[in-house]
């Protein structure tokens, strides 16, 4: 998941970029132009009067993620070509709120993000049945009035309070009311 939220962000920013009108070459020179590679000059060089506006610190931001693309596979450049335009493609309530949750996935601890990834990988590697459910009862979830909602969540955090014993208790019970509302055949 992080690595799909990076490679987003890249694509965001230098498809943005790349597809900005071109300025021609000026001659006027810029600071630090000596230090970067051909490519990332002429880059810049195409790129002149945005990248005269920027400060250094956004400089340094494109520069990072112009190298991290050039890293990056001919498969893994596509799948972020793609994204942009399913991105590009969004309603701007949409791409406003993917924008917001990647703002927020970035101000997140390293260690937080580091729990939701390996929760999301553990959730992929399960099977497709079970990923379903999961999802429909999400959406069942979602569909709940806010009273509901809260209902169910006071109800989980008293579950993850009780004892493994006390658990064990509860789903004999349930299941024992379940067979006892099942008619004989």
């Amino acid at each position: 998941m992080q690595r799909r939220w990076v490679v987003l962000a890249v694509s965001v920013a230098l498809l943005t970029i790349a597809h900005a009108a071109p300025t021609a070459a000026q001659t006027t020179s810029v600071d630090g132009l000596e230090q970067l590679s051909p490519e990332e000059r002429a880059l810049v060089e195409r790129n002149l009067q945005r990248w005269q506006r920027m400060t250094a610190e956004e400089r340094q931001r494109v520069l990072e993620r112009y190298r991290y693309w050039q890293s990056m596979s001919p498969e893994e450049r596509q799948a972020a070509r793609n994204n942009f335009e399913r991105f590009r493609r969004m309603p701007p309530a949409e791409r406003q709120r993917v924008l917001e949750d990647f703002q927020r996935w970035t101000e997140l601890p390293d260690a937080r993000r580091q729990e939701l990834q390996e929760a999301y990988d553990r959730f992929q590697r399960l099977p497709a049945e079970r990923r379903e459910r999961i999802l429909r009862h999400w959406q069942q979830f979602q569909a709940l009035s806010p009273a509901e909602r809260e209902r169910i969540v006071r109800n989980w955090e008293r579950w993850l309070q009780l004892t493994p014993e006390e658990r064990a208790q509860i789903r004999a019970r349930v299941r024992q009311q379940e067979q006892d509302r099942v008619p004989d055949r």
